[in-house]
């Protein structure tokens, strides 16, 4: 979802810069605030015991982030953190909503916004549940591919290996691995690093 930056302003949102690495909210915090990133890149993610990461989002300028519970009065199901320095607009819930009562575009918005990203959660939880990795992969950068409306050429894909990892509930040595198979079966490409789909 996105609300147009100068209306965000005008109701009263506050623009808040955070560091790479940052936590933003916590997993269990109390959901009271609407985000939306102004400036760099900020993930939705979660941590099991081992400490190891389970990427559910990457969302860059213009995104927003972590409101579904903001409607339901739950809290946070996962912690948001700067994948980069950042900016953030931060707007109070009590807002938000006399916003959404104010444009009803705003709202109709709202609904196509939550209506893609539970098909694309549907779609993720698909290609996660695979034994095979290959199959998770191409899953994923499929989606990416497809998010882009880019169908014939090959694209780069801007993830790092540990971030296809975390995004996938793999090990990183398995997506390298898994991604050099696919580069000598033809499925993606490999140049200087970067991985092209």
């Amino acid at each position: 979802m996105h609300l147009d930056t100068n209306l965000l302003i005008a109701w009263g949102a506050v623009a808040k810069k955070y560091k790479k690495g940052e936590f933003i909210f916590y997993e269990d915090d109390p959901c009271r605030f609407y985000h939306q990133v102004y400036e760099g890149k900020v993930n939705m993610c979660n941590y099991n015991d081992d400490g190891r990461k389970f990427i559910q989002g990457i969302f860059g300028p213009g995104d927003s982030f972590g409101e579904p519970p903001l409607f339901i009065n739950e809290v946070y199901p996962a912690c948001a953190q700067a994948e980069t320095d950042c900016i953030v607009y931060i707007l109070v819930k009590e807002t938000l909503i006399k916003i959404l009562y104010e444009y009803p575009e705003v709202t109709l918005k709202f609904v196509t916004g939550f209506a893609r990203r539970i098909y694309d959660k549907a779609s993720t939880n698909k290609n996660i549940i695979s034994p095979h990795p290959e199959e998770r992969i191409a899953g994923f950068l499929k989606k990416y591919k497809k998010d882009l409306n880019q169908n014939k050429e090959k694209v780069l894909i801007p993830y790092t290996r540990q971030q296809m990892a975390d995004f996938l509930g793999l090990r990183v040595e398995t997506v390298i691995r898994t991604l050099i198979k696919m580069e000598e079966d033809g499925k993606v490409e490999i140049r200087r690093r970067k991985l092209y789909y």
